[in-house]
């Protein structure tokens, strides 16, 4: 039986999330552990013993290439920040809608329209039992009092005032279960009615309705109403946490709201698949036409083997058309995540088992696995709104989503497709949205071959490079990095891989270098280089100065100032948003010594992530510095009175998703471990050849001198700032550890891809040769001159030191290698005769 068709439909089904709750700031006071549990309290402490909290917690930290611990989690989360987790969580799950319960009561949770920046479609579902809290909540006017008739009329009101028709409120919700039960009196007079209210108020502030008599009356009240605007009510049945009563949530407590002809009309969602009453859920399912199933939460809180049972059993006796997903998400955006994983996993098994049964055909199980996920919720709920999300590229990588997602694809006019050629300048070629999806994405665009020979100083190829005008090569976007522009409307933009033809990559491609040693790092070794950088940047202004325009910092304040960032704050409003959008973690932001100076450190990821966001990130500062009459520049020394700016880099060795480039207790005398050490060596053996990559222009070497924290002398030191190397012992690292070393020697000149080639390769030699680092350097490398080789001073020097070192030809590419040194020696003869040339990098990086 083929059931690769089943497969991919399972895979790209568009997800509906008809059933969810508020996400929470990122210092909430729920613990993040509770997010794979219903248990609460002492409770909670066994959770990380069940099933499904060990794999949940692996799922999680393969999502974000962590620590496979819930330690490791919460500190990538606490690092990465809730926007770019947001981001990565929901562009991985693929969710197109979601609808959202908001009277769950969480700490610090988000308003419903902040969900908005992560599914095209959010809506309201009113929690009938908060809403009546909230009126009875209330002060009433100086000799007023609550009655019966009093309440009924403003909550009635309020029900009927609310904007049905429209995309806010798509339905009602009871959560009769945890209170007293779904044995709903559906003739509840008005005098136990009018007790029970009572009751209610007699007890002290905040209300929290509890009074059976009062609750059937509320939730009567709330099934009129429905039943006037159509809309569907969902009730909580089966598991929930220990304030629940299990005894009474069983759906078949709800036969007089069933048979009750009044409501014969109206639509009922049993919510969780009523687990473990899931077998009593598809029964009501299939005999009366107003109950309908959705399986959130039971997916995906149980074991494997529960999850499939439980949706199994909703299909026993269920049409298929009255099934459907949620996540029950809630707090923490990975339970969306997780729901969503989860459920694309045991939906594909049950209707694969169907197949195999012959239950269904292949086909009816694809019409099913399309129903489940998205159809049937977008007819019940009427959700007007035609998914357009292309699911199959969510699963392409997990870390990037859609931006802007409220606008609907249709309006987008262009897409830029970016590459970075060899001197590290970032070009584009801009095309109509049509062509782009009919033509270019399967044929690529034509770029002549002297593109990637081009020099900092001018659009044509050096003459040492092989590269001329003669030959083209097809610009082949990858899709997994399109996104939204977050800076103006109507684009998109992707970065492109450099191929002879479509499927076959050229071997000047930077992206396919980096992939390609990373594979080599991978093969032999079984590990993953991260990397994350931090970008120092100047911001300038043009002003008038004798009738010519001369650009100078936006403003002179000092290191850390606050009134520096006051100035410039307005553009990092719209800079840092417009970032997390695409994906890319802000980890800090600060005025550096520079007069109109920045730096932005970017979170850590795998290095192609890394290189890819670097450049998303300088075409973000540029563009909308630019948009507000400011230019930012990358260039390594725009003045060279003033401090420059680099690029650098943090490095860091992973294995099963945890950190192995540190050590373990006392295993190693410098915090590293075996794999560690060797790794660094080999960076600090081949430091002088690595130059040519990471400080690829004359101006580069004007920024590494001594006493300027850029790294001038060949040597290493443990959070050393003037080493080129450093250690470093992040807080929440264990006092003695490193977790990763920081490059000084990179700057904004360099081909990101390029430069951590150069570093993964030198990295490769050293585990290759098992090389061992000499003592770290603990003063001023300048106060020791004497004994240290200085870092090549110039270009020059750091190309004859490529030249000599071998280890990068079968690494990088004999071809490459050639064309690298070309355009290097073609900066050195220009800039030697054109001594003021280097301003004009300004406009170039």
């Amino acid at each position: 039986m083929d059931l690769t068709e089943l497969r991919k439909a399972v895979k790209e089904a568009e997800l509906v999330d008809a059933h969810a709750h508020n996400i929470v700031a990122i210092d909430s006071a729920l613990p993040f552990i509770s997010g794979f549990s219903e248990a609460n309290g002492d409770a909670l402490s066994y959770a990380p013993h069940s099933l499904s909290f060990k794999r949940n917690l692996k799922d999680v930290a393969e999502l974000y290439g962590c620590e496979k611990t819930l330690h490791g989690v919460e500190v990538h989360r606490r690092l990465a920040g809730l926007q770019s987790i947001s981001s990565t969580c929901f562009r991985a799950a693929g969710i197109s809608a979601i609808l959202i319960d908001d009277g769950l009561r969480l700490d610090k949770k988000h308003e419903i329209d902040w969900h908005k920046n992560f599914a095209p479609v959010v809506g309201r579902i009113l929690r009938i039992e908060h809403l009546a809290e909230e009126i009875l909540n209330e002060e009433l006017p100086v000799g007023s009092s609550w009655t019966l008739d009093f309440f009924t009329e403003i909550f009635v009101g309020k029900l009927k005032s609310y904007p049905f028709i429209g995309d806010k409120i798509f339905g009602l919700k009871s959560i009769a279960a945890y209170r007293s039960g779904l044995e709903i009196n559906t003739n509840v007079t008005k005098k136990d009615a009018e007790e029970g209210l009572a009751e209610v108020l007699h007890a002290a502030k905040p209300v929290r309705i509890s009074n059976k008599s009062f609750i059937d009356y509320v939730f009567i009240r709330s099934l009129e109403v429905a039943l006037l605007f159509d809309l569907p009510m969902q009730i909580h049945t089966g598991f929930g946490d220990k304030d629940l009563d299990m005894r009474l949530s069983n759906p078949l407590h709800l036969r007089d709201v069933l048979e009750d002809k009044r409501f014969s009309k109206c639509r009922i969602v049993l919510l969780h698949a009523s687990y473990p009453f899931s077998k009593e859920a598809s029964y009501l399912a299939s005999i009366y036409p107003q109950v309908y199933l959705d399986f959130g939460l039971a997916v995906p809180k149980l074991s494997v083997h529960g999850m499939i049972s439980s949706v199994k059993e909703l299909l026993e006796l269920a049409p298929i058309k009255k099934v459907m997903f949620s996540t029950d998400g809630y707090a923490f955006p990975e339970t969306f995540y997780l729901g969503a994983k989860k459920a694309r996993e045991v939906v594909f098994s049950v209707l694969r088992d169907a197949c195999a049964d012959g239950d269904l055909s292949i086909p009816e199980a694809i019409e099913a696995a399309k129903d489940i996920f998205s159809q049937n919720a977008i007819q019940f709920y009427k959700i007007n709104y035609s998914v357009k999300s292309s699911v199959s590229e969510n699963h392409v990588s997990p870390n990037f989503v859609k931006v802007n997602s409220d606008d609907s694809e249709d309006d987008v006019l262009f897409v830029r497709v970016i590459w970075s050629d060899a001197s590290g300048q970032q070009r584009c070629r801009v095309v109509p949205k049509n062509r782009f999806n009919y033509v270019v994405t399967k044929n690529g665009i034509g770029l002549t071959f002297a593109s990637m020979g081009m020099t900092s100083f001018t659009d044509c190829p050096a003459d040492e490079t092989n590269l001329t005008g003669v030959g083209e090569i097809r610009l082949m976007p990858d899709l997994s990095t399109k996104w939204r522009i977050p800076w103006v409307k109507q684009e998109e933009m992707v970065l492109a891989d450099m191929h002879l033809k479509p499927g076959e990559a050229w071997e000047y491609c930077p992206r396919e270098a980096l992939r390609r040693v990373s594979k080599i790092l991978k093969d032999e070794f079984n590990l993953v280089m991260n990397a994350g950088f931090e970008n120092e940047f100047f911001i300038l202004k043009g002003i008038l100065r004798y009738g010519k325009e001369e650009l100078v910092p936006f403003d002179s304040a000092p290191y850390c100032s606050t009134s520096s960032y006051d100035a410039a704050s307005y553009l990092f409003h719209e800079v840092i948003p417009a970032l997390h959008s695409l994906n890319i973690t802000v980890e800090q932001l600060h005025a550096e010594s520079g007069k109109g100076q920045f730096e932005m450190a970017l979170g850590h990821t795998a290095c192609m992530h890394a290189a890819d966001n670097l450049i998303y990130t300088r075409e973000v500062i540029r563009a909308i510095t630019r948009k507000h009459g400011w230019l930012a520049t990358f260039m390594p020394k725009y003045a060279l009175d003033e401090i420059g700016s680099g690029a650098h880099v943090h490095i860091s060795l992973w294995q099963n998703g945890q950190n192995v480039f540190m050590g373990s207790g006392g295993s190693s005398r410098h915090g590293m471990s075996k794999v560690g050490e060797e790794f660094l060596a080999g960076v600090l053996h081949h430091l002088p050849a690595i130059l040519a990559f990471t400080a690829p222009v004359p101006n580069s070497y004007d920024r590494i001198q001594p006493n300027t924290w850029s790294g001038a002398y060949k040597c290493w030191g443990k959070e050393n700032r003037e080493a080129p190397l450093r250690t470093a012992c992040p807080p929440g690292i264990q006092h003695g550890l490193v977790s990763n070393f920081e490059i000084k020697s990179f700057d904004g000149c360099a081909n990101p891809h390029l430069g951590l080639a150069a570093i993964l390769a030198a990295g490769i030699d050293g585990l290759r040769n098992h090389l061992s680092l000499p003592e770290p350097i603990d003063a001023n490398p300048s106060s020791l001159d004497a004994e240290l080789q200085r870092l090549p001073k110039s270009l020059s020097e750091s190309l004859e030191a490529l030249k000599e070192d071998n280890v990068f030809t079968d690494l990088i590419g004999e071809k490459l290698l050639v064309a690298i040194k070309g355009i290097r020696k073609a900066e050195i003869d220009y800039y030697s005769r054109h001594k003021d040339a280097y301003k004009q990098l300004i406009y170039r990086y």
